[in-house]
């Protein structure tokens, strides 16, 4: 390697080397999921889909992700959660509906973005329809390209990924989960704890 090409490469080391790291999420932005092996945290992004990442916090905030299962987990692509009206595991769960509700909110309007979908990304679940998501996400275990631009990103794991990688994989054709995991307790980092 010559000189030249050996500074240029040890300049381009250190200037990765010497990055600033990227900037949390303030604490209004930080969701928090308490997973039986310990918390997730989850940095949501307005800047990407206002409306979605609002009805999440209005979500947690009322408690609706509060002992919610992981109804859907597919081993190296995604974890799916989030169906307050069936996978509530403490009040309502139905095994067999678990991922076909919703919750008592309006669907929400498409919010897609060229944000790719790499592992620790969090998407928001739909049918068929591009408007119809509503409280159902999944986290991402490894990128998926085939998703970019098709499905509403609402956030990124910040820490804690190693829980979710620990979570319940599925058995069933379509990643479905006979006693699953759940998200025992949901905040965002800047509400009161209780």
């Amino acid at each position: 390697m010559s000189r030249l090409n050996f500074a240029a490469a040890f300049a381009m080391l250190a200037t990765l080397a010497f990055a600033p790291a990227a900037q949390a999420a303030a604490p209004e932005d930080t969701m928090i999921i308490t997973l039986k092996d310990g918390d997730v945290t989850i940095a949501l992004r307005p800047d990407l889909a206002p409306k979605h990442v609002a009805q999440i916090k209005a979500l947690v905030r009322e408690g609706a992700y509060d002992n919610v299962a992981f109804h859907r987990v597919i081993k190296d692509f995604m974890a799916q959660t989030g169906d307050v009206q069936f996978g509530d595991m403490q009040d309502g769960f139905v095994a067999s509906r678990a991922g076909t509700g919703g919750s008592d909110k309006p669907d929400l309007p498409a919010e897609f973005s060229a944000e790719p979908f790499v592992r620790g990304v969090v998407g928001m679940a739909r049918s068929p329809d591009p408007d119809s998501a509503n409280s159902q996400f999944f986290i991402m275990f490894a990128p998926n390209p085939g998703l970019d631009g098709q499905y509403t990103v609402v956030g990124q794991v910040e820490s804690g990924m190693e829980f979710v990688d620990a979570i319940k994989k599925g058995q069933g054709a379509n990643g479905e989960v006979s006693e699953p995991d759940r998200m025992i307790k949901v905040r965002i980092a800047s509400d009161p704890t209780n």
